[in-house]
């Protein structure tokens, strides 16, 4: 199942510019670090059920803990800062933002309004004011 998610989060990059350095580096980093630190966190975790992360709230430590001891997740925060980071303004073709630009608002392509319109005849049994 992982797997799965996985390859589905992985294959957006055919829109980004796969020979830049930067998202070679991005990725990278993103996927090794996704492995590195929630391994940490779990080989540090003691038999109590303590992480490495102690404060004093309890709670704090909890979600903390639970965060980062989880791979995705920590692949998806660091791919996301250095993504927005790293010249992020100046590298927006190999990024692949041009391609999504059309798509963000329902007017922007012709193929957005038959995508996300209701099904036929749907608009007759859903009230007007939701429409």
């Amino acid at each position: 199942m992982i797997y799965s998610a996985a390859g589905a989060g992985i294959s957006f990059i055919q829109f980004a510019n796969t020979n830049s350095l930067r998202n070679i580096y991005v990725l990278g980093i993103s996927l090794f670090l996704g492995i590195s630190i929630p391994q940490y966190f779990t080989t540090h975790t003691d038999d109590t059920g303590h992480g490495p992360l102690r404060t004093s709230a309890g709670w704090f430590n909890n979600i903390v803990n639970t965060f980062f001891s989880s791979p995705p997740v920590v692949a998806m925060i660091v791919g996301t800062l250095l993504d927005n980071t790293l010249d992020a303004h100046k590298t927006r073709n190999e990024r692949g933002i041009p391609w999504w630009t059309p798509f963000q608002s329902r007017k922007g392509d012709s193929r957005n309004e038959e995508f996300y319109s209701y099904p036929v005849r749907m608009h007759e049994w859903i009230p007007s004011r939701f429409l």
